[in-house]
């Protein structure tokens, strides 16, 4: 059976990007890593990881590419079946490339099809938009309490040079 997703770059533009990728469901998370970079237009010589995500896009599990030392329930992408993860009911991945550009994308399972004969797989079946020179830039809630003490007052931003020279 051949899974296609779509992977969908997570980004602040008005146009969409993204990629429809058919893949055997018996392939590894590493052969997904391998088609999702080179159809993106990424080497994948950087660090990468996929989450299996839920309906609101909330980040769980990790599949990493490379085995991280404090990570014991982190699986492995060359270790890990698709079908062992994805399925019918399971069809969303976060997937992030390049840990310090943070390339993100949103990947979902559309149908599961028969394999079709004289097809290489896996396979790019679409491709719309151009994917930008620069990775988006990443918006971060702020937190409102930052600066201030337990009692609701704000740290001074003033600094005494002489603190500690008593």
């Amino acid at each position: 059976m051949i899974y296609r997703f779509r992977a969908i770059l997570d980004h602040h533009q008005k146009d969409d990007i993204f990629r429809d990728i058919e893949i055997r469901k018996t392939d590894t998370f590493e052969d997904l890593h391998n088609v999702v970079t080179q159809c993106f237009g990424f080497d994948g010589s950087e660090m990468a990881s996929f989450y299996v995500s839920n309906k609101q896009w909330e980040q769980g599990q990790e599949i990493a590419l490379f085995e991280m030392e404090d990570s014991s329930n982190t699986k492995k992408m060359n270790e890990t079946i698709l079908e062992d993860i994805v399925d019918d009911k399971n069809t969303r991945l976060i997937y992030v490339y390049d840990f310090l550009n943070m390339w993100t994308f949103l990947i979902e399972l559309g149908e599961i099809v028969e394999e079709a004969q004289g097809t290489d797989y896996p396979n790019l079946l679409f491709v719309c938009g151009q994917v930008p020179n620069d990775p988006p830039e990443r918006q971060f809630e702020s937190d409102s309490s930052f600066g201030e003490q337990e009692n609701g007052d704000e740290f001074s931003n003033d600094y005494d040079e002489s603190w500690n020279l008593n």
